[in-house]
């Protein structure tokens, strides 16, 4: 199906790591944006990074330097490497395919 489809979330202490992955099957991925967004409790859905198709990226300001999105085209996927994870990045977080598909989603909580 093209409808993306997130793992990777789960429960980890502030300061630590974790890695999502995103896989859609388009035989057409390569043609468009691979997008993560997150909603944190109480508030809207944002987006926290995207990356075009040919490796270009941006990220939110509260994740620069510790956030990095990449993507694999020959396998469909694309990833968020988060690294110092802090309380305020509890949230769920959705891969999105261009701006027509969303995941379901995927809980990511830090918690000491």
């Amino acid at each position: 199906q093209v409808q993306p489809e997130e793992s990777g979330g789960g429960l980890v202490q502030p300061g630590e790591s974790l890695r999502l992955s995103c896989v859609a099957s388009t035989r057409i991925f390569s043609i468009h944006n691979m997008n993560w967004y997150r909603e944190r409790p109480g508030n809207q859905r944002e987006l926290v990074a995207s990356i075009t198709g040919t490796g270009a990226t941006n990220y939110a300001d509260s994740v620069k330097g510790r956030f990095t999105i990449s993507r694999d085209n020959e396998k469909n996927m694309a990833f968020l490497q988060m690294e110092n994870l802090k309380p305020e990045d509890t949230a769920i977080y959705y891969c999105r395919l261009g701006n027509l598909y969303w995941g379901k989603g995927t809980l990511v909580t830090v918690s000491s």
